[in-house]
C-alpha cells in the first residue's frame, strides 16, 4: 500500500489524517460516495469521519446486496415457503431479518410454520437437496459480484449431480449499472449544495471484475474511482488520493487494494458466472427502482434448477414503508439520522427497513458505533504531531 512506505513510523493515521487536512483545499468542499456496505461499516467502526476536515463529506451508497433487494423478492420466496411445505428455503442470516410485506419476514414466516433455514454458503443449500432427496431446496441466492460466483458452481452441481429437488432464486445484482443509476440522478448528481466528486470502488466485488469496468465513469462522468481495501487506514488513504484528483483536475480509476485486485479481475470466475447467467433486462434495486441490466437471471440450459420457472414465481413490486427513509439513504440523498423512526421505532433488534437488518447497512453501522449520538472526539495530543 502506497501510505506504507511514507509513513514508516508513529500514528499512522494520525499522519494520514493530517495529510488529508493538508491536501484538501480549504477554498472547496468534497463529496465521495464510498458504494459498498464494507466500507461504511468501517468508516463508522473507526470513526474515519472524525479524523477528516469539516470540507471532506463522505456519503454513503447503495451498500449490501441486503439492503437494496426490494420487498417484492422477499415476498417471492415467503409465499413459496408458505404455500409448500415439501419445500426448503436456506438463505443467509441477514436476509431472515429484512422486512416484508404485512410485517412478515422469512424469519416470521418460520415461526408460521414455513420451513427456512440459514446457511453459510451456497454449497450448503445444495448437500440440504442431496441429503433430502424427498423435499423441493430453495437457496435464495443473494450477493453483488462477489457471491454470484458461488452460486454459480452449485446450480452447475446440481446439473452434473442430476439433483432434480434443488434450484435456485435469483437476486444477483451488479455494481457497475448501480453506479450509472446514481450519477444519472439529478438527485444524487447534486447533493444539496455539494455535488458529489468521485467513488470509493468496492473491495471485494472488484477482486472479481477487477478495475477495469470502472473507466467508463472516469471516463464519460468525469468521475473519480478509487477501489479500497476494508482496512481504516485503506479507507483514508483512498480518501486522499481522490482529494488528490479532484484538485488535480483528474478523473481517472485509482487502485489502492493492488493486493488484492488487478485490472482483468478474475477471469476463471467471469466464465463460470457468463456460463451459468445471463443479464436481466430491469431489476427492481430498493432505492434505486427500476435499474436497467443490473443484475442476472438463470440460463435456459439450467432451467431445470431455476426456482422462478419451476414453481412459476412472479415478482410484484410492494412500496416501502413510509415512515421508513431506507430509500433516500440508499441514493445517498439522506443520512440515518434524517429518519424520524432512526434509533427509537427502528433498530437492529426490531428493523424497520433493511439498511438497520445488515451490519453493512448504513442505519446500523451508525447505530452500533454510536455515530448519530455526535459525540465529539478528542485525540490525544501525541495523535496530532506529525
Amino acid at each position: 500500500m502506497k501510505y506504507v512506505d511514507e509513513f514508516r513510523d508513529g500514528d499512522v493515521a494520525a499522519k494520514l489524517a493530517t495529510a488529508i487536512a493538508r491536501e484538501a483545499d480549504t477554498g472547496r468542499d468534497y463529496a465521495f460516495m464510498e458504494f459498498c456496505g464494507g466500507h461504511t461499516h468501517a468508516i463508522s467502526r473507526y470513526g474515519v469521519t472524525d479524523l477528516l476536515p469539516a470540507n471532506v463529506r463522505m456519503i454513503h451508497g447503495p451498500g449490501c446486496p441486503v439492503c437494496v433487494l426490494p420487498i417484492g423478492r422477499i415476498d417471492m420466496a415467503i409465499g413459496l415457503v408458505l404455500s409448500r411445505p415439501d419445500v426448503i428455503l436456506c438463505t443467509y442470516g441477514d436476509c431472515l431479518r429484512v422486512p416484508a410485506s404485512g410485517q412478515l419476514s422469512l424469519l416470521k414466516a418460520k415461526a408460521r410454520g414455513g420451513d427456512v433455514r440459514m446457511v453459510y454458503s451456497a454449497a450448503d443449500a445444495l448437500a440440504l437437496a442431496s441429503k433430502h432427496p424427498e423435499r423441493e431446496v430453495v437457496f435464495f441466492a443473494i450477493g453483488f459480484e462477489t457471491t454470484t460466483p458461488p452460486t454459480a458452481l452449485v446450480i452447475k452441481q446440481a446439473q452434473a449431480m442430476g439433483l432434480a429437488n434443488f434450484s435456485v432464486i435469483c437476486n444477483h445484482v451488479l455494481t457497475p449499472s448501480a453506479i450509472m443509476t446514481i450519477l444519472e440522478s439529478p438527485e444524487v448528481r447534486d447533493l444539496g449544495t455539494v455535488p458529489l466528486d468521485g467513488f470509493i470502488g468496492p473491495a471485494h466485488v472488484s477482486t472479481i471484475i477487477g478495475s477495469r469496468p470502472y473507466a467508463f465513469f472516469a471516463e464519460e462522468y468525469r468521475k473519480p474511482v478509487v477501489i479500497a481495501g476494508f482496512e481504516p487506514l485503506d479507507v483514508m488513504q483512498a480518501i486522499r488520493m481522490l482529494i488528490r484528483q479532484v484538485n488535480d483536475g483528474r478523473a481517472e480509476v485509482e487502485n489502492e487494494f493492488t493486493r488484492a485486485v488487478s485490472e482483468d479481475g478474475n477471469l476463471k470466475a467471469q466464465a463460470l458466472v457468463s456460463e451459468v447467467f445471463e443479464l436481466r433486462r430491469s431489476f427492481e434495486w430498493r432505492g434505486l427502482h427500476e435499474v436497467p441490466y443490473s443484475a442476472l437471471r438463470i440460463r435456459r440450459a439450467f432451467a431445470d434448477w431455476d426456482a422462478e420457472r419451476k414453481f412459476g414465481l412472479a415478482f410484484q413490486s410492494v412500496p416501502d414503508n413510509k415512515a421508513c427513509e431506507c430509500g433516500a439513504i440508499l441514493r445517498g440523498v439522506k443520512t440515518p439520522t434524517d429518519c424520524k423512526i432512526f434509533g427509537s421505532v427502528c433498530t437492529p433488534e426490531n428493523p424497520m427497513g433493511s439498511c438497520m437488518v445488515s451490519s453493512e447497512g448504513a442505519c446500523a453501522a451508525h447505530y452500533n458505533y454510536g455515530r448519530f449520538r455526535d459525540i465529539p472526539v478528542v485525540a490525544e495530543p501525541s495523535a496530532v504531531v506529525v
